[in-house]
């Protein structure tokens, strides 16, 4: 390595050390974690994402060897761990069944998004109708509580009557009392439901039937989904994408596995199996021979790193054939209990 590179490794700062960690995480993952973070975090940590340019290996070594520094001294946190795992099961099973989850698990801690919260993540033209009449003590306790940005915009778009009111108390402001949290609380819950009226609960959508048919005998699907296809296609094709997924392929039995395997080229199935852990490779592997298994984890091992696109291109032509052999009868999906082959 040469000085100047080792020169710039050393300037990296703790945000473009966090950045390059992020990158080596997969989409999800990521995802997951950049959820956590709130928006002038999320704004910092991005910048610098898109600042990276080339990522070398020396700088990936000394951004994992910094986490794994800091996970030894620091452990694992209890901060917020209700929080946490609301927003996990958010994630595993949707927002109405993990309202109803918290509530059985955490039942003290399961409790709406306070509005307050909420307005940290509102972009300016929702906000500014929301304090626009209100006080201006009212308005500079929101304002110092989100992203600067975004307080320099609500406050543009302020009457200009009010601006001078409401950064002079933003600049005198000192202590705030409980009680004017809450005031200010009420106000946004009262502009909100007025405003946009309370949200309705999400409930249902296309990935919710696709579980119920797949949970269902293969006769309700053959029944529903020409019917559904010929009431709507569009969702027809949006469900029928969400009954059929990559991991639906592991509970396939040895021989309807066999079967859909036989259906694919080597190519396709070893950038397919690139992107799934090694247990998850091993239900592939149980409906081949051992010797067919052993050749395709050496051509996984060998094939060396792969695009994200080149595995979900794989996987997808992987469910092609596993949907054409279930139309066909060959492989099933689902309980099946009324239409064994």
């Amino acid at each position: 390595m040469d000085s100047d590179m080792a020169e710039g490794l050393g300037s990296m700062t703790d945000p473009e050390l966090a950045a390059v960690m992020v990158m080596l995480l997969e989409d999800q993952q990521a995802a997951d974690l950049l959820a956590q973070l709130d928006p002038k975090e999320l704004r910092l940590l991005g910048e610098k994402m898109c600042a990276l340019g080339e990522i070398g290996p020396v700088a990936i070594a000394q951004s994992i060897t910094g986490f794994v520094e800091r996970t030894e001294r620091l452990g694992l946190t209890a901060h917020d761990r209700v929080g946490q795992v609301r927003d996990l099961m958010t994630r595993a099973v949707g927002e109405v069944k993990a309202d109803n989850l918290m509530h059985r698990i955490a039942p003290e801690a399961a409790q709406d998004t306070s509005a307050l919260e909420l307005a940290r993540w509102l972009n300016p033209e929702v906000l500014i109708p929301l304090v626009r009449g209100e006080h201006p003590q009212a308005i500079a306790v929101l304002l110092v509580q989100i992203d600067p940005e975004v307080a320099a915009a609500v406050l543009h778009g302020l009457p200009e009557t009010i601006q001078t009111q409401v950064v002079h108390r933003i600049a005198t402001l000192g202590k705030v009392s409980a009680e004017a949290l809450r005031m200010l609380e009420e106000v946004l819950t009262r502009r909100i439901v007025a405003i946009h009226s309370r949200s309705a609960l999400t409930m249902g959508g296309p990935r919710e039937a696709a579980e119920i048919i797949n949970a269902a005998a293969k006769a309700v699907e053959k029944r529903v989904m020409p019917e559904l296809t010929k009431m709507d296609k569009a969702l027809a094709k949006e469900i029928e994408n969400e009954m059929f997924k990559f991991e639906h392929l592991y509970v396939l039995d040895a021989q309807s596995m066999g079967a859909m395997l036989r259906e694919v080229d080597s190519d396709t199935l070893i950038a397919a199996l690139k992107g799934i852990e090694e247990p998850q490779r091993e239900v592939f592997f149980r409906a081949m021979s051992s010797r067919a298994a052993d050749g395709v984890r050496d051509e996984i091992a060998a094939r060396g790193r792969l695009k994200r696109a080149e595995v979900t291109e794989a996987q997808k032509a992987m469910i092609t054939a596993a949907r054409r052999l279930s139309a066909e009868g060959v492989i099933v999906f689902g309980s099946g209990d009324d239409d064994y082959v």
